[in-house]
């Protein structure tokens, strides 16, 4: 099939929003309800679609509908085409109404507590009409938002990896150091190494992320299981409420602990993990000029915070 078939004027924005909206609901019928069309306009519709193509998209099944192998493709970029077009739309009617626009960030632990305030604070004081919308959540659900156009940025930990379509930009590394509350009893002790630690209760990150496996090779190398009195959080409310409140322990982004007054950082060196902090975007899609202006930001504190973590390093220097 040409591509010159998808832009000869047959394929339609409706044809679009249909395929999208089958994918959403699964079947057939519940994508007319969605749509306030009938199930025969649908069907019509996406024949129309599959013939343009000359490939199914969907494969029919007893109960609903599963996208093909040449579905998933057409589909995710279905959904980009029409993020574009509803952010464009926005854009036109905030230049009508005099507003700067909206920016949507997603955000979760690393970044969340210093990177991301100060920039949206700087960002405001710039451009007060100007909306922020942050959204927190895990690093795939994160992503998947930002494939689908919900999101115009993240911010946190960079991965080893992304799909093609993503871009990282990094703004400055974050250790991860050992937390306990101000006036914990191991404040006093004579050693804070790991293997007196291991009688604490602790909070673990949930396994499957990244911190955990890095957690877990600092224990197997210094030949320690892991802390059998142990909860398994990713909860940053949580994990702060269990920290201040209890004897527990817990590996932070350091920015998150040396700006909390009710926290104090433990001497007990993790020198093999260190976090890549930065921006993550789409890389086939130009910036709005709200998610430019938050970028500007993003990168001024990161510099900042990246100096700051150069001198903190140099005043533990032995």
């Amino acid at each position: 099939m040409s591509s010159d078939r998808l832009l000869d004027g047959r394929l339609k924005i409706r044809h679009l929003v249909l395929v999208a909206t089958i994918a959403d609901e699964g079947t057939l019928v519940r994508a007319a309800e969605a749509l306030h069309i009938t199930q025969p306009v649908v069907t019509r519709g996406l024949r129309e679609v599959e013939d343009l193509l000359g490939v199914p998209l969907f494969e029919r099944l007893p109960r609903g509908v599963t996208p093909t192998e040449y579905g998933r493709p057409f589909i995710e970029r279905a959904r980009s085409v029409l993020a574009e077009l509803r952010i464009a739309g926005e854009e036109v009617r905030l230049l009508q109404s005099g507003q700067l626009g909206t920016v949507t960030v997603g955000t979760h632990l690393a970044g969340s507590n210093l990177l991301l305030p100060r920039a949206i604070a700087g960002l405001k004081a710039e451009h007060p009409r100007l909306t922020v919308v942050v959204r927190e959540g895990t690093p795939d659900t994160l992503q998947q938002l930002l494939l689908a156009g919900d999101l115009d940025l993240t911010v946190g930990r960079l991965s080893s990896s992304v799909p093609v379509r993503l871009e990282q930009e990094r703004l400055h590394l974050e250790p991860i150091r050992l937390v306990a509350r101000m006036g914990h009893p191991v404040h006093d002790g004579e050693s804070t190494a790991l293997a007196e630690l291991v009688r604490y209760p602790w909070i673990f990150p949930v396994a499957q992320t990244a911190l955990r496996a890095e957690l877990e090779a600092v224990f197997f190398h210094e030949g320690l299981p892991l802390p059998a009195d142990r909860v398994e959080c990713t909860s940053m409310l949580t994990l702060r409420n269990l920290l201040v409140s209890t004897d527990v322990i817990a590996a932070l982004p350091m920015f998150i602990a040396v700006d909390d007054r009710e926290l104090r950082i433990l001497p007990t060196p993790l020198s093999s993990i260190r976090r890549a902090v930065g921006v993550t975007r789409l890389a086939d899609r130009a910036p709005s000029a709200a998610a430019s202006a938050l970028l500007t930001h993003l990168r001024e504190e990161g510099a900042r915070l990246a100096e700051f973590e150069r001198e903190h390093a140099r005043g533990e220097a032995p």
